[in-house]
């Protein structure tokens, strides 16, 4: 993810028509639908333990409680970029990936309500996740959306300068980690967790193999971009992300800096992307040599370390008071 974002903000124009470039952007570029994926993983697996403790009711009230919460803090974090950017208003409104992560966790979280058991749950979010999967070219083209108010459009297909990501196809990555997640809850005996981590690496080859040999074939829709609507893009990501959840549990990793910042990532999700974009960064945008722009990304990810840290130490000290509870996901 920081490295994604320096990549975009630092690399100098001579260097972005090369090999390197294409291949750097390709491999951080599956930051996103991690970020997603993850996301969704958590919601489910922590709805599931909180009904075995509660209720299924008050652990789907919490889920759907913690979407709005941050879709909120998208705002919020436009608020906070507004003021150090002084931009054009209209930036308040700019859909982000914490916009599309809060409403996609909502829309989950309904379903897992609606599911009420953990297999009713998974064919709920595979099916959802499969239509709008498929639904996503027709989407992006049809003229019927025109009419929307630009903000609501904006939620359903990308625009330039408006919106990167957009429900359409970036929630069924959070749906299809939140099915993942009810794979995961379920297996709570080393046996069922070995079967389930061998199956969802063979799932994983096949997903990807399977797009790239489909991505060859003729498409079946009028209008379809490949690296950006079409859905053989999409398993051909969901494949190889998906496949790093059994590689990082058959190496066993457990390695301190990652596992911090992996625990804090929406506080480093806040923080770098003004510390890339914003009047930190401003002084290298577009500046630095590829290989400069590795570095950076490096030495980032030592600071944000550092600062992971000092936030932990200080929050273990000084508990958040109730007014400023909604920076919880952040904070934590």
């Amino acid at each position: 993810m920081v490295g994604a974002h320096v990549t975009d903000a630092w690399v100098r124009e001579a260097d972005r028509h090369d090999s390197r470039f294409f291949a750097t952007v390709f491999v951080n570029g599956l930051a996103a639908p991690l970020f997603m994926l993850l996301a969704g993983l958590a919601l489910s697996i922590a709805a599931e333990r909180r009904a075995r403790q509660a209720t299924v009711d008050e652990a789907g009230r919490v889920a759907l409680r913690r979407g709005w919460q941050v879709f909120g803090l998208a705002f919020l974090f436009r608020v906070q970029s507004q003021m150090l950017g002084w931009g054009p208003l209209f930036n308040l409104l700019k859909v982000d990936i914490l916009n599309i992560m809060g409403l996609s966790m909502v829309l989950a979280a309904v379903l897992w309500r609606v599911g009420r058991t953990s297999l009713g749950r998974s064919l709920l979010f595979l099916a959802t996740a499969l239509a709008i999967i498929f639904a996503t070219p027709l989407v992006r083209e049809t003229p019927m959306l025109a009419g929307l108010p630009d903000p609501l459009e904006w939620y359903l297909r990308p625009t330039p300068g408006r919106a990167t990501f957009s429900a359409f196809s970036w929630t069924a990555f959070l749906l299809l980690g939140a099915m993942l997640g009810e794979g995961i809850d379920a297996a709570r005996t080393p046996a069922r967790e070995r079967a389930l981590q061998v199956g969802l690496a063979a799932m994983a080859a096949v997903t990807v193999a399977g797009g790239y040999a489909a991505s060859f074939l003729p498409a079946i829709y009028p209008v379809v971009n490949f690296w950006t609507t079409s859905p053989t893009f999409f398993f051909i990501r969901l494949g190889i992300v998906a496949a790093l959840i059994p590689l990082a549990w058959m190496l066993g990793l457990q390695w301190g800096p990652l596992l911090t910042l992996g625990r804090s990532s929406l506080f480093v999700y806040w923080i770098h992307v003004e510390m890339v974009y914003g009047a930190l960064g401003y002084p290298l945008k577009r500046l630095l040599p590829w290989e400069a722009a590795i570095v950076a990304t490096v030495a980032l990810c030592v600071l944000l370390h550092w600062l992971v840290q000092q936030k932990d130490r200080w929050l273990a000290a000084h508990p958040l008071p109730p007014g400023l509870r909604i920076f919880g996901p952040v904070l934590r």
